[in-house]
């Protein structure tokens, strides 16, 4: 059984010509190479992303959500940024 199995795609042009630099200067072996490294970065961030969402905003939101006195305003936010900037100088 086939493990793999061809696929014919467009791109633009100055991304074809990014797949073509990168195989050019022996980073990858084959066009095919870097599209794949692609796909799996891609789906690396999104898995990221996702665990994120699952284990910090989801968890901050319900927090917020069931006490709202934890809320902080934005201007709140630019003094404590302003004050943290202050301390690094």
């Amino acid at each position: 059984m086939r493990t793999t199995q061809q696929l014919s795609i467009n791109l633009p042009n100055d991304l074809v010509e990014e797949v073509k630099a990168r195989v050019r200067t022996g980073e990858y072996a084959s066009d095919s190479e870097v599209i794949r490294e692609g796909l799996r970065t891609l789906l690396a961030r999104d898995r990221a992303v996702d665990s994120w969402l699952h284990q910090q905003v989801g968890p901050a939101y319900d927090a917020l959500k069931a006490d709202p006195e934890l809320a902080v305003t934005a201007e709140q936010v630019r003094s404590r940024l302003a004050a943290e900037h202050r301390k690094q100088r």
